[in-house]
């Protein structure tokens, strides 16, 4: 960036006034819509005002442009003052900013990409950074362009840990083009934020992160527009010392005001003496950007060629997820890979090795890899697919469901699964994910059973719109499915299949070899089982699932290596509900497990061959028994 050339009184004052404008739409939209929170945005009216009006570059009829300089306000509840901001701009029209919070408006209470100026959802506190490092990253390493990125906080989010591992990754990378604003206005929700005005501790902490650390006066325009002036090689954090509520007398700086707008008549008052300081109605016009972004192609990604596997051959599903990922890479150079630090795990260092230019390391911080995927996924940029060991993801949770609201297309890969890990032990066993991930709106869960349908699903995952959640396994199993087997979301592969068949059994991954070991015996004594791999738990086969079941008397067992909670079994159930003559059991993991060898943990939680062995007889006797 440029030197800082110091703005004529003429751009200051339109600044200040700009800001005014800001206050006073903020106030009108939150006593229109009767709930919002007009002080946590009139602190932030003169950081506005200069970073949309004076700093960033950016097309104001095309919000999303690839080139556009990016804006997050992690302190998502200020959405009115960013809603007050695109209508100054002329984006919006000034009158819908009175439809706040309505039913049938896209000014929602907390910002969301319905609106075409917002990349990502925002609301949950302390996720904003992450995403802004995701976008970031894929400016400065992916695309190259001269985009830059804003993110602006609230002091009381800064109490979340998932900022600071946003503030480590940027600075470790040294992302030069971001700048995160700390909107240090002192009061929280409920009481004041815990440094209250100590800005030199935040400033700190900052430098302490690797980040070029300034303190301004937040409400002076002029230190705003010096502070967004200058440019380090490293992340800029501007300290804004701030008031909330600044402006609105009575109300400024006092606490017990969060989240509330001021009643009409008091409105109509404050509204008048901020208009009373707006010397001038012209309005400033944002800079454009250098339009240097290239253009980018992610859809129908195809893989280069076919699966390579011979039938029989033994493989984990978590190594036939790495070969697919990496294969995948050559077919198109936008897919990019993110992990936390357990890549040889994950296999995802396969594609490192092949394409070490899109690969992320995200380090031990799972939230913050999450929303770096998020990030680097906006506006179409990258197909992200980040993996670490399932039951990780589950500290991620939060991030994970504001993904689906950011209706991101991003793509999580858990490892490990189950207790079939073995040794390692509960605290590694991802035995909550399928859960997890089937009550994320609009998801895809993936869970393959062997390498080749891994393969298939990293591919499917990276042209499916939503969350897709592939869930891979620690043990190697054989090879069940030739090359050119064809797999589609939502249906299921019937594996094993006779006119004599007795009972249907459901498992997938690990539990599927064991139905198939337990049929094979079971064949010895004249009984007969259909298998199904389900492929995708969400979405599920509901019609091969019935069918099946009511070609065996109705019975069904569900088998998983996962708690009884959420699962594959009360997903089948769901799928049956209301059907007559449909029995389900389910066998999964019932108790919080413990380190053992795999076969030990298998058939310690009743989830093994011998098991599902068991339970068949115990299905086909009863039925005998009733006749």
């Amino acid at each position: 960036m440029e030197d800082y050339h110091k703005p004529d009184q003429q751009t200051l004052q339109a600044l200040k006034d700009t800001a005014n404008r800001l206050r006073i739409s903020s106030i009108k939209a939150t006593t229109a819509a009767g709930s919002g929170h007009p002080t946590s945005c009139c602190s932030a009216a003169e950081i506005m005002s200069v970073l949309f009006f004076h700093t960033m570059r950016y097309k104001v009829q095309d919000p999303r442009n690839a080139s556009n300089d990016r804006f997050v306000l992690s302190k998502g509840h200020a959405a009115p003052i960013l809603y007050s901001v695109w209508a100054e701009a002329g984006f919006l029209q000034e009158g819908e900013l009175l439809n706040l919070r309505k039913i049938d408006s896209v000014l929602e209470g907390h910002p969301v990409p319905r609106q075409a100026f917002t990349d990502v959802a925002t609301g949950s506190l302390g996720q904003g950074l992450g995403a802004a490092c995701g976008m970031a990253y894929t400016g400065k390493f992916f695309d190259r362009a001269s985009y830059r990125v804003y993110c602006l906080l609230g002091d009381g989010e800064l109490s979340e840990g998932s900022v600071w591992e946003a503030m480590a990754f940027a600075g470790f990378y040294k992302l030069d083009n971001l700048v995160a604003i700390f909107d240090v206005n002192r009061l929280g929700q409920s009481d004041p934020a815990p440094l209250q005005h100590h800005v030199e501790i935040y400033q700190k902490r900052c430098e302490a992160f690797g980040w070029h650390a300034i303190i301004v006066d937040g409400h002076s325009v002029e230190e705003l527009c010096k502070a967004f002036g200058q440019a380090k090689h490293q992340p800029t954090a501007i300290i804004a010392k701030t008031y909330k509520g600044k402006g609105i007398s009575g109300v400024e700086d006092k606490e017990s005001w969060h989240g509330k707008p001021l009643p009409k008549n008091m409105a109509e008052q404050v509204i008048q003496e901020i208009d009373d300081r707006i010397q001038n109605k012209k309005k400033l016009s944002p800079a454009l950007p250098e339009e240097d972004a290239p253009i980018v192609n992610i859809r129908n990604i195809k893989m280069p060629s076919p699966p390579t596997y011979k039938v029989g051959e033994k493989w984990a599903t978590r190594k036939a997820y790495g070969v697919a990922l990496a294969k995948l890479g050559h077919a198109n150079d936008r897919v990019i890979a993110l992990d936390g630090d357990t890549k040889n795990s994950t296999f995802s260092e396969l594609f490192k090795k092949e394409h070490p230019s899109r690969y992320i390391e995200c380090y031990i911080a799972e939230q913050n890899m999450v929303s770096v995927a998020v990030g680097c996924a906006t506006r179409d940029r990258t197909i992200a697919f980040a993996s670490t060991f399932a039951t990780f993801f589950t500290r991620a949770f939060d991030q994970i469901r504001m993904a689906a609201i950011s209706e991101s297309n991003i793509n999580l890969c858990g490892s490990h699964c189950g207790v079939s890990i073995g040794e390692d032990g509960p605290s590694q066993m991802g035995l909550e994910d399928l859960c997890m991930f089937r009550a994320i709106p609009n998801s895809t869960v993936f869970y393959p059973s062997d390498a080749v349908a891994t393969e298939r699903a990293v591919e499917i995952a990276a042209n499916t719109k939503g969350i897709c959640f592939i869930r891979t396994s620690r043990p190697e199993n054989p090879v069940i499915y030739n090359n050119n087997e064809d797999f589609h979301i939502g249906q299921a592969k019937v594996i094993l299949k006779s006119k004599d068949d007795q009972v249907t059994v459901i498992g997938a991954g690990v539990t599927l070899h064991e139905a198939l070991a337990a049929a094979e015996q079971l064949r010895k004594e004249k009984i007969f089982i259909r298998v199904i791999d389900p492929f995708t738990i969400k979405p599920l086969d509901k019609k091969t699932i019935l069918e099946s079941a009511r070609a065996t008397k109705g019975r069904i067992i569900t088998v998983e290596d996962h708690y009884h909670e959420g699962g594959i079994g009360e997903a089948v159930c769901a799928a049956v509900v209301g059907e007559p003559g449909v029995t389900v059991s389910r066998l999964a993991v019932s108790q919080v497990p413990r380190s053992g060898k795999s076969a030990e943990l298998l058939r310690m939680f009743g989830i093994d061959k011998d098991a599902i062995m068991q339970a068949v007889r115990a299905a086909v006797s009863k039925s005998r028994n009733a006749e």
